[in-house]
């Protein structure tokens, strides 16, 4: 089902939809829910944009008791 949907633009944002819109003859109203279903693909996948290293390290610290000051007086020992 089609809604309506009124936004608000710099007129020089719609003049450039327009311009687009004439090129590729598609209407400003697809080109915008072409977009909205990309936006809506990227956050499916937004998991998936992790490399699994990165994804295994995911909330790994959620529940340590670490604190700035913990980390800088590490450092400390460390390099100093």
């Amino acid at each position: 089902m089609n809604t309506k949907l009124t936004l608000r633009l710099d007129e020089h944002l719609i003049a450039s939809a327009k311009e687009y819109s004439a090129k590729t003859g598609k209407s400003v109203s697809k080109i915008v829910s072409d977009f909205f279903g990309i936006i809506k693909n990227e956050k499916l996948h937004e998991n998936n944009s992790l490399t699994p290293t990165v994804q295994s390290l995911r909330g790994i610290l959620k529940n340590t008791n670490g604190s700035k000051s913990d980390y800088k007086k590490y450092l400390e020992e460390k390099y100093l």
